[in-house]
């Protein structure tokens, strides 16, 4: 299975930045990528007015701009398409959504996944408050490709909680899907060691596309887009600017080393206990 991660260096413009997309996308895809996965916020990525402006809705009627795109390009490619995260405008909510939406090569909408985690954090003395702007999804999703492949959906800052990854894998994802926009200071530190991380602990492919460079708002992504097996080796790494890369996913070699080294199933669910109270 030959899959892509696309990374990208989005603006706010988000005509510039969908053909960007196409671009990169069609060029993965004639490489032989059958799954490709695009970065957080590929759409619209900036300042919160610019997000608000580029914010679509999802309806079962009429697709905005981004996912109109996403579902005739992957019909046309034939592709499985994990269109990054889109900024979601949700009727009847005030704040917006942080949207992963995973269409299949019919060009119909398989799994919309909601970001769990708001990055709301501190990072070399800048402030940032995901949650001013955005509200968290509240359901885990798993998807699946057009070949049968159980498909993992998390988003950027979901990375830093393993729980997430865990319930995947349990719930038998064997492929997880990280669109992000890692900041600069946590790519270069914390980047490859929590990619990797997740691959190991749960025995899966890392797909894990992030944005690259500058963005409005004073924003910079530190790139690195990885492809990562379940042993933790990395398949594919991206250099320091647009472009895609891709992987061959050996999937027999995935269920040799989940029999081999069966930490899944070795797991013991009736000894753990979540703490009433977490001191942070």
């Amino acid at each position: 299975m030959k899959v892509a991660a696309v990374q990208l260096n989005s603006t706010a413009d988000r005509s510039a930045n969908l053909q960007a997309a196409d671009r990169f996308t069609r060029a993965a895809a004639a490489d032989g990528a059958k799954l490709i996965v695009l970065p957080e916020k590929w759409t619209v990525i900036g300042f919160a007015e610019d997000l608000r402006a580029g914010a679509e809705e999802l309806s079962c009627s009429t697709d905005g701009p981004a996912i109109a795109w996403a579902r005739a390009t992957a019909r046309e490619l034939g592709v499985d398409l994990v269109a990054g995260s889109i900024v979601e405008c949700v009727q009847g909510q005030e704040k917006l959504a942080n949207t992963s939406v995973h269409v299949d090569p019919q060009g119909e909408v398989k799994a919309v996944y909601r970001k769990l985690h708001m990055f709301d954090v501190e990072i070399d003395g800048k402030t940032y408050r995901e949650s001013d702007v955005e509200e968290p999804g509240e359901e885990i999703v798993l998807s699946q490709t057009a070949d049968g492949v159980e498909l993992g959906m998390s988003i950027c800052y979901d990375l830093r909680f393993p729980e997430l990854y865990r319930i995947l894998a349990v719930r038998g994802a064997r492929v997880i899907a990280l669109p992000a926009a890692f900041t600069l200071p946590t790519t270069r530190d914390h980047w490859d060691t929590l990619v990797k991380a997740r691959a190991i602990e749960n025995q899966a492919f890392m797909i894990a596309a992030n944005q690259v460079g500058p963005h409005p708002g004073g924003l910079r992504s530190g790139g690195r887009s990885m492809i990562v097996d379940p042993w933790g080796v990395v398949l594919a790494q991206a250099p320091d600017c647009e472009g895609y890369i891709v992987a061959e996913l050996d999937l027999e070699r995935q269920l040799q080393i989940r029999a081999q080294l069966p930490a899944l199933t070795n797991r013991r669910p009736c000894a753990y206990r979540w703490p009433e109270e977490t001191h942070a």
